[in-house]
């Protein structure tokens, strides 16, 4: 009988993303993006139950019986390192798993603009990586770490849920700490990191205003701040952080946000034409005094895409620019630049003007 290892083995040597067990059906693996059934047999609740017991350690057994769903990392030599969901669904178990690669990957490699570097190489201030789910965020905010990592002595601390990908003291020293192990929340982590003497905080993700306080105080008073949000672009990004709070705590935010941020970087990933696997077109904000005042300024701030669109000179692009440049050089095709475009008719327009394609 086939284990859950057995399906993590397929996924790795698939190079598949992700892996999904449920009851009535074969395991499931995310491959280029595409879902695909396995030809393993249908899974019984039994069959899905064990498999989770069989990943869980007591104390994540005991949070899934008492919450009804757990996040945690699984390590296997040969086979690597897993993040799992396992969570209840119609009263059975089901698992969700997300292949985590090893080690941290440069910039280049995975097709990150250079302006991406520029904003990693900052001494303090808050940035952030955005995108839905799958888009890439864990793999780029590593690879910020990693060149940081490389590059400054300085002490780097990570507050993750779970901890992805385990960073090895180079030029700095790391110390990363998970979620329900090591802490019990991000807000006490991170408020905790103060008294811990870092250069550099990694926070997982931003869930709820106290943290986000946190972080642009922490980034306010000297510290480079990473984190994720998901957020589709830029302009959601900053709404989204404003919108954490009161409107009568928002200016305040606005002014905050403003002085403290560096820069956005927001991913969608592409299927690259030749078939071969997953491209990142980005969007990317960079600070300046005019975005500045347009987050300032609440009857502005929609204005920012614009902004965007016109500062190429900064290293800002908007995601239609990106997804251009990158069917200009062929490494997507034009169905599934259009189909990840902010703006479909804007990006045939813009295809139009640089002779790549008429409107239809």
């Amino acid at each position: 009988m086939a284990t859950v290892h057995d399906f993590m083995r397929y996924v790795v040597d698939r190079k598949g993303s992700d892996l999904h067990m449920k009851t009535g059906g074969p395991p499931f693996v995310r491959i280029n993006g595409a879902l695909i059934a396995t030809d393993f047999p249908p899974m019984t609740a039994s069959d899905c139950e064990r498999a989770a017991l069989d990943i869980m350690n007591d104390d994540q057994a005991r949070i899934f019986k008492s919450k009804g769903q757990v996040d945690f990392a699984f390590s296997e030599p040969g086979l690597g390192r897993f993040r799992f969901n396992v969570f209840l669904q119609r009263g059975s178990v089901a698992l969700a798993a997300r292949r985590v690669l090893p080690g941290s990957p440069g910039f280049e490699s995975l097709g990150l603009p250079g302006v991406v570097r520029s904003l990693a190489e900052e001494s303090r201030g808050l940035v952030l990586v955005t995108g839905p789910t799958s888009s890439g965020k864990t793999t780029t905010t590593a690879a910020m770490i990693n060149h940081i990592n490389s590059k400054r002595r300085c002490h780097i601390l990570t507050i993750e849920d779970p901890i992805e990908i385990l960073h090895q003291d180079r030029s700095a020293i790391i110390n990363q700490r998970e979620i329900g192990q090591d802490a019990p929340d991000f807000l006490l982590a991170l408020r905790a990191a103060m008294r811990q003497d870092p250069d550099v905080i990694f926070v997982g993700e931003m869930r709820d205003p106290e943290t986000v306080t946190a972080a642009l105080q922490a980034a306010e008073t000297g510290h480079l701040v990473i984190s994720t949000l998901h957020t589709r672009d830029v302009t959601e990004t900053v709404n989204r952080i404003i919108d954490f709070f009161e409107p009568s705590q928002q200016n305040q935010i606005r002014v905050s946000l403003a002085g403290s941020l560096r820069g956005v970087v927001s991913q969608r990933l592409v299927p690259s034409a030749d078939a071969r696997g997953l491209v990142p077109a980005v969007e990317v904000l960079v600070m300046n005094g005019r975005i500045r005042d347009l987050i300032i300024d609440r009857e502005q701030t929609h204005m920012i895409r614009d902004i965007v669109a016109e500062s190429g000179f900064y290293g800002m692009q908007t995601f239609d620019q990106a997804l251009l440049e990158l069917y200009r050089r062929k490494v997507v095709t034009l169905d599934d630049a259009l189909h990840a475009s902010s703006s479909p008719h804007d990006f045939q327009l813009a295809l139009r003007q640089e002779g790549l394609q008429p409107v239809s």
